[in-house]
């Protein structure tokens, strides 16, 4: 996720993603998501098992961002909001 201005990223991992995008849309949750603004869903990747979804996790925030932008470039190269194409 981003912020308006695509200046800042977040990445997380959750069993619900509309519930949980819906929460940081609407500042729901205290932190780095509200601090930041953080409010658009510009990437995501299913995975059936949660245990491979923490794993992918933890090989993103490890990741630099240059290859963050690579992913999200990737999958979204307009960075528009994917919030309303997961509903």
């Amino acid at each position: 996720m981003t912020n308006k201005n695509d200046s800042v990223l977040y990445t997380g991992v959750t069993s619900d993603l509309i519930r949980r995008v819906y929460e940081h849309k609407e500042k729901m949750i205290d932190g780095f998501t509200k601090r930041y603004n953080v409010n658009k869903l510009v990437y995501y990747e299913e995975y059936n098992e949660i245990l491979n979804a923490i794993e992918r996790e933890k090989q993103i925030k490890a990741g630099s961002r240059k290859k963050k932008l690579e992913l999200v470039n990737k999958m979204n190269p307009g960075w528009k909001d994917l919030y309303q194409e997961i509903l």
